[in-house]
């Protein structure tokens, strides 16, 4: 072996090489050992071998040919557009879980105006998918039917559903604790002096808004005393100009902190404080939720509540694959815990300044 494999032309020009330390570094261990799994020598447990390989495919490197074996099978992953850098970190996160298992994902992205989810998921059982992983799909949404979800489980495919709840479902649900996090983010600014603290969420039909409206006033209520909290939480789009178009509003009724129901929103939060002469986050101070890559980066850095991507997906997958294996799932549902990541968006409130 030289220290060398050709990556394919995905990624790279056909015969650009890549080093065994770079496997090593994905895959969590030496050099050594990489090169024992790439020439098939032994000395090197199931799981190492494994980890090996996976940091392969992840990294989007062929596999030598010795090394290639045929897959378990199909997964469906069905994601909301990928506009939103939560999406294709969900996505990442679960393709190289299943990766991982020795599945092959198979990723369907739903654009404005492009195919639905049904017709996805129709497609993916044409293929012949061992089961299906759906992303904040319509099982999230109060006013769609969740036929088209007991169809799938009482014909006996495994499906696994993230970000949003149906007790009509009888599946496996994966989600973060939303009423925690919009509590942890009014904490957050009630202890830096804010009173007047407003949230910009999006349409109220979605279960995640309806749980961090729950959890919001849950915050208020016992922090500050305020029952009456109806005029400080505004609707909008899950967007950067959706956030925007909803923190308008929140400015207007003299909210000094914003609780974002996604970084995006955060962002357009930002752009319509700048918009009024109002400095972020000196005037206003804004809290984003996610922790969406690259947000650390941001002007300011976001102030965020995190959610927790990789024990989510890997939560996921291996539910999924328990009913793949004959495990019947209950009608759960696992609450992963957010964190709050205090950066530079946030500051003191005119509680504190007086």
């Amino acid at each position: 072996m030289d220290g060398e494999l050709t990556q394919t032309s995905r990624s790279r020009p056909e015969g650009a090489g890549i080093r065994l330390a770079d496997i090593a570094a994905q895959s969590g261990v030496s050099e050594a050992t990489v090169s024992r799994v790439l020439n098939g020598k032994p000395g090197v447990s199931a799981a190492t071998r494994q980890a090996v390989l996976a940091a392969l495919d992840v990294m989007g490197y062929e596999r030598p040919q010795r090394l290639r074996q045929r897959s378990n099978g199909l997964i469906g992953l069905v994601t909301p557009e990928l506009d939103n850098p939560i999406f294709p970190a969900f996505a990442q996160a679960i393709e190289k879980a299943l990766t991982q298992h020795g599945y092959t994902p198979v990723l369907c992205t739903q654009l404005p105006g492009g195919a639905p989810e049904d017709e996805f998921t129709e497609l993916l059982i044409d293929r012949g998918v061992s089961g299906i992983v759906f992303v904040s799909g319509l099982h999230a949404d109060t006013t769609a039917k969740m036929d088209r979800y007991t169809r799938l489980t009482d014909r006996g495919l495994p499906i696994v559903l993230l970000d949003g709840y149906s007790g009509q479902i009888e599946a496996p649900f994966i989600s973060p604790d939303d009423r925690a996090a919009a509590r942890l983010a009014v904490q957050h600014l009630v202890d830096l002096g804010h009173e007047r603290i407003g949230l910009a969420v999006g349409p109220r039909r979605f279960v995640p808004v309806i749980r961090k409206i729950e959890g919001y006033r849950q915050a208020m209520a016992q922090l500050l005393g305020a029952t009456e909290v109806d005029e400080l939480i505004s609707h909008s789009l899950f967007s950067v100009e959706g956030g925007q178009a909803a923190a308008a509003q929140l400015l207007e009724r003299g909210c000094t902190g914003i609780v974002c129901a996604s970084d995006l929103m955060a962002l357009g939060a930002i752009r319509a404080c700048r918009d009024r002469g109002l400095s972020v986050p000196g005037e206003v101070s804004v809290v984003g939720f996610d922790d969406s890559p690259l947000i650390a980066f941001t002007d300011p850095p976001l102030t965020t509540v995190r959610k927790p991507i990789g024990a989510m997906a890997s939560a996921a997958v291996a539910t999924l694959l328990e009913e793949i294996n004959g495990i019947r799932s209950r009608h759960i549902e696992l609450m992963f815990q957010p964190e709050l990541v205090v950066r530079r968006s946030t500051g003191s409130g005119p509680l504190v300044n007086r």
